[in-house]
C-alpha cells in the first residue's frame, strides 16, 4: 500500500505536468526576468555555460555589476583521472578563462570552490562566501531561461534568512534555443518547461530543508 505523501506528491506531479502542457505561458513564467539598476555582483550558474556566460559578459558590460562569481562545479567521475596525473580544466575555470578573454578583468571574477552538483549548492557556496565577506546586497543571477525561476527561488531561501534581506535579480540568457513564448513547439522545450515544474515541486516539498 502506497503511503499518503507518495500518493500525494504523484497527483501533484501529474496535475501540475498537466497544466504545463495546457498553458502557454509556462515558458515566460519559468524564464524570470527582474533586473535591477545596479547589484554587488553578477553570479553565472553552471550548465549550459556558454550561453550564460555570454549573458554574463553582456551584463556586466552593460554596468549591471562589477564583480562575476561562478561556484567551481564538481566534474564527477573526471577526479579519478586528475588522480592519475590528467590535467583537466573544469567547466567552471572554462567558464572563468573565457569572461577573461571576452574582456572582464581577471581580478573582477571570484571563482568559489564548492564542488556543487546542483543549484542548491552553489547557492550554499554564495551563502557561505557573503557570511564570511558580507558586502552584498544585490545579486543578479544569470542562467538559462527555463532554470531562471527554480534559481530564483533557491538562492532567494538560502540567501534570505533572519534578519538578512538579499535582493536576488535575475537575467535568463538570450544566447539559447529555448523559446519560452512557444515552448510546446518544440520537443525540447517541453521537456524543459516540464521537467523544471516537477523540480520545483521537488524543492518546495522536499529540498528546501537543506537551505535552512
Amino acid at each position: 500500500m502506497r503511503k499518503p505523501v507518495t500518493s500525494f506528491v504523484l497527483a501533484i506531479l501529474i496535475l501540475l505536468f498537466l497544466y504545463s502542457a495546457g498553458c502557454r505561458r509556462a515558458g515566460v513564467w519559468l524564464a524570470k526576468r527582474d533586473v535591477p539598476p545596479h547589484a554587488d555582483a553578477i553570479v553565472v550558474l553552471m550548465g549550459s555555460f556558454p550561453e550564460r556566460v555570454l549573458q554574463a559578459y553582456d551584463s556586466w558590460k552593460a554596468g549591471l555589476a562589477a564583480r562575476i562569481i561562478i561556484v567551481e562545479e564538481s566534474m564527477g567521475p573526471f577526479s579519478r583521472l586528475e588522480e592519475r596525473g590528467v590535467d583537466i580544466v573544469s567547466n567552471s575555470e572554462q567558464a572563468a578563462s573565457s569572461l577573461i578573454e571576452l574582456g572582464v578583468p581577471a581580478d573582477s571574477i571570484l571563482l568559489l570552490p564548492g564542488n556543487a552538483r546542483s543549484t542548491i549548492d552553489e547557492a550554499l557556496a554564495v551563502r557561505k562566501y557573503l557570511d564570511s565577506d558580507g558586502s552584498a546586497d544585490t545579486l543578479i543571477l544569470v542562467s538559462s531561461p527555463s532554470h531562471m525561476r527554480r534559481a530564483t527561488m533557491i538562492f532567494s531561501a538560502a540567501l534570505n534568512k533572519g534578519n538578512n534581506s538579499l535582493y536576488i535579480g535575475s537575467v535568463p540568457s538570450e544566447y539559447t534555443g529555448f523559446n519560452a513564448d512557444k515552448w510546446w513547439k518544440r520537443k525540447e522545450d517541453i521537456q524543459s518547461v516540464v521537467s523544471e515544474f516537477i523540480k520545483i515541486v521537488s524543492f518546495r516539498l522536499f529540498e528546501k530543508n537543506k537551505l535552512k
